[in-house]
This record gives structure tokens, C-alpha cells and sequence, in this order.
């Protein structure tokens, strides 16, 4: 696993020499620093859907305990982010030392699951966005693919769980 996590990191991180590419790596990165992208679309759906203004801001809610969750496992793992081999510098700063899971990854799988639930714009807008925020923590040099994995598991559990109480209904989902 070590060894594959590092081969599909360089190859990854190799795709960053664009600069298109890289420019948009960093525009990803940046906007889904503490989960803000996600939430401020939670925030936009709240205020565009009055129909279902509870639910956007429940799952809103949830995209940022999903976030937060990451945070707290962090600190627990500690495990550091990828070492910059050959001179290549990561492409953006980071707010922390650690990488395991990638919180960035965390909240996007969070948004994906429960921004999904309140379809149409929901579930044709957000997964793409989110995958390419994924991608774009090992385009940038900054989490191993299994940070990333682990962080999408993450957060779509998180939602997941909370998809019941975000939809008004107190069932288990």
C-alpha cells in the first residue's frame, strides 16, 4: 500500500507541471480550505430553496461536522504530509503538518452525499467539483491517495449517518 501510494501520488503530483492544471489545482485547494466552498453552496442552496431551506442548512450542518471529524482524527493519526522528493514543492500552503485524512476530501464527500439528497442541482453539480477537489490535494503534493480515500469515506459516513435528521425525519437512515 506505502509503495502504491506513492507511485500514484508522483504521477499525480507530475500533472501539476501544467500550468493550467496547476492553477486550477490551487484554485480547488484554496476554496475548499475548512470546508468554505462547500459551505458557502450549503448556504446559497439555503437561501435559493426556501422549500427546503431546513435541509440545506442540515446538511450544511453536516458538511461542517464532517469537516471537523477529519480534523479531530488528524490529531490522533498525525501522520505528515507527503515529503517533497526531488525539489518539488507542494504548490499550496496548508493550514496543518498533518495529512491523514484529507479534510478537504472529507467535507467534498460530505456535500456530495448530502447536498445529492436535495436533487436536481444538488446531484448534477457537486460530485464532479467535489472529485476534482480530491484529485486536485495529490495534484498540489500536499496528501497521499489513501488520505484521500480515507477523507471521501469519511465524510460520506458522516452524511450518511446524518441523512435522516437532515431530511426532517427522525427514522434511521
Amino acid at each position: 500500500m506505502h509503495d502504491m501510494d506513492h507511485r500514484l501520488l508522483s504521477a499525480l503530483r507530475d500533472c501539476g507541471t501544467d500550468p493550467r492544471v496547476a492553477t486550477v489545482a490551487r484554485a480547488l485547494s484554496w476554496s475548499g480550505e475548512h470546508g468554505a466552498l462547500w459551505i458557502a453552496a450549503g448556504l446559497l442552496g439555503a437561501a435559493a430553496d426556501r422549500e427546503r431551506r431546513g435541509a440545506w442548512l442540515r446538511g450544511t450542518a453536516l458538511t461542517a461536522a464532517a469537516h471537523l471529524a477529519s480534523m479531530g482524527v488528524k490529531r490522533v493519526v498525525r501522520r505528515p504530509r507527503p515529503a517533497h522528493r526531488g525539489g518539488a514543492e507542494p504548490l499550496v500552503r496548508t493550514a496543518g503538518r498533518h495529512s491523514f485524512p484529507s479534510s478537504h476530501a472529507t467535507s467534498a464527500a460530505a456535500a456530495t452525499v448530502a447536498y445529492g439528497a436535495l436533487r436536481p442541482v444538488g446531484a448534477r453539480l457537486v460530485p464532479p467539483v467535489a472529485a476534482a477537489m480530491c484529485v486536485s490535494r495529490m495534484v498540489v503534493g500536499v496528501h497521499y491517495p489513501s488520505d484521500v480515500a480515507a477523507g471521501a469515506a469519511l465524510g460520506a459516513l458522516t452524511a450518511r449517518v446524518g441523512a435522516a435528521w437532515m431530511n426532517g425525519s427522525r427514522a434511521d437512515a
